[in-house]
């Protein structure tokens, strides 16, 4: 640990509740203004592992892992956990990578209190995300985003004409619906929309998922809270009011329940918001961006998005196509991600094979852009050589791949007996028998006993099958 960076980082966040870990994710520092989120002795806290402080996180879910993995701040991450006591604490986290020419030597988080927290640019760090000179602008280093219209990446009829669409509403102040599966990229699109703003570019942008955290705190959440009006409750802004002039996003707009959504109808139509507990109301300049993973019409028809809310909301409706749809798109992304990757974790990797380039296009990504790009860089982490190769790639998408062209195979088998001459009955089993017996040998990875079972008949019995019908060796690999 660089021990002067780690002295800069402490006395910069000094007066506000933080944990530093090293690379490995142990703690070096920490500490707690209120001594109510670690509760415990820094005596016996340093050195320990963030995971054995703070029960019921995993590496998977822990930010301060994720920093450390992928060199990107969380920003303002809503995280609930429970302290070395036992005591279940929710906090509004920004977790920031600490980097030495490039390397990680670990991270620092900032824990703040549910209802203190600030403006989303008063801890905001930004990595540099690209080349693009758009990035290099202030503008872009304080207003809470990552992302340009320049990292919508893909060369597809349906990417194009998404990027015409957000230079064209870019200055509009109509709300924004954005429909699309997950990890099509709906928040890239959406700091697209705000940063392609003249009007709104220099202002902050908020994104609140809205299944995040629990009905009764996303009002005060988003509408801020009055003195008194309830237990403890302070005078605290809400998100509109952080936002104003901004940009919103509200992520998962399906998932907030009906009367929050009658109140959001409401601020949509008169401009203007009231604090939980008050009786005054404020006036906002908030352009709405709402997401949702699932079809709109669909989430109306059943009563999870109220349809006067969908029309308001729906006034500029924009579609991610899923990766599966726009194939040519996969070969730009891929590209895109290795030379990321290679920067990052310092690998020269030229590219994929021609026969990778073929497994790539004939899986169907059901995580979309997101997969791909974990995809890529699962295989960096791990491969040996400068090219990608099938032996590098990971045994979902082999296993995907085979699957589907077993089961082409047997249809295209089938149907080419259905409409060729009558073949004998015997003739036709038999050739049956034989692609099931590859297929079950192919899931089992050449296991008889396993294969047996999945065909419900015995071991021996198989291996008759396999001599009688010449299987090849290579479908038997135990």
């Amino acid at each position: 640990m660089d021990y002067q960076l780690l002295l800069e980082t402490i006395l910069k966040y000094k007066n506000q509740s933080i944990v530093v870990v090293d690379a490995d994710g142990n703690i070096v520092f920490f500490n707690d203004i209120k001594g109510e989120i670690f509760e415990t002795d820094p005596k016996y806290a340093i050195g320990k592992n963030i995971l054995d402080i703070f029960s019921g996180i995993d590496k998977e879910k822990s930010t301060l892992y994720r920093v450390i993995t992928h060199k990107i701040p969380i920003v303002n991450n809503i995280q609930t956990f429970h302290t070395f006591k036992g005591n279940k604490v929710t906090s509004i986290t920004t977790t920031l990578p600490i980097l030495v020419g490039g390397n990680i030597i670990g991270a620092v988080e900032i824990l703040e209190d549910i209802n203190d927290y600030k403006k989303l640019s008063d801890t905001i760090i930004l990595s540099k995300h690209s080349s693009d000179p758009e990035h290099d602008s202030p503008e872009y280093k304080s207003n809470g985003t990552q992302y340009t219209l320049n990292d919508i990446i893909g060369d597809s009829k349906s990417v194009e004409e998404l990027k015409k669409k957000v230079y064209k509403i870019a200055d509009s102040s109509s709300s924004v619906l954005i429909y699309g599966e997950t990890g099509t990229g709906k928040e890239l699109v959406a700091q697209s929309i705000h940063n392609a703003s003249f009007k709104r570019r220099k202002a902050p942008f908020i994104a609140q998922n809205c299944a995040a955290i629990p009905d009764s705190l996303l009002e005060s959440i988003l509408f801020g809270t009055s003195l008194g009006s309830f237990t403890g409750a302070k005078e605290k802004l809400g998100l509109f009011e952080l936002a104003d002039g901004g940009t919103l996003l509200l992520d998962e707009i399906n998932s907030m329940n009906l009367e929050l959504q009658a109140k959001l109808l409401r601020v949509l139509q008169e401009g203007r918001i009231r604090r939980v507990g008050s009786d005054k109301t404020v006036a906002v300049d908030v352009r709405i961006i709402a997401s949702t993973n699932v079809p709109p019409m669909e989430a109306v028809e059943k009563g999870i998005i109220r349809r006067d809310l969908y029309y308001r909301l729906n006034v500029i409706g924009l579609h991610i196509d899923p990766l599966r749809v726009r194939k040519t798109d996969i070969d730009v992304l891929t590209r895109y991600f290795i030379d990321f990757y290679n920067r990052i974790l310092s690998k020269e990797i030229t590219g994929l094979s021609n026969k990778c380039k073929e497994l790539f296009n004939q899986y169907n990504w059901p995580g979309n852009v997101r997969e791909l790009k974990y995809t890529i860089e699962n295989i960096i982490n791990f491969i040996e050589g400068n090219e990608i190769t099938e032996n590098d790639m990971p045994e979902h998408i082999l296993r995907f791949v085979e699957t589907s062209y077993m089961h082409v195979e047997q249809k295209t088998h089938i149907e080419d007996a259905a409409v060729a001459d009558i073949q004998p009955l015997t003739e036709t089993i038999e050739n049956i028998e034989r692609d099931l017996i590859i297929k079950a040998l192919l899931k089992s990875k050449g296991n008889k006993s396993k294969a047996a079972s999945l065909l419900k008949i015995p071991r021996q019995t198989l291996n008759n099958k396999v001599i009688k019908y010449n299987i090849k060796e290579n479908y038997l690999v135990e």
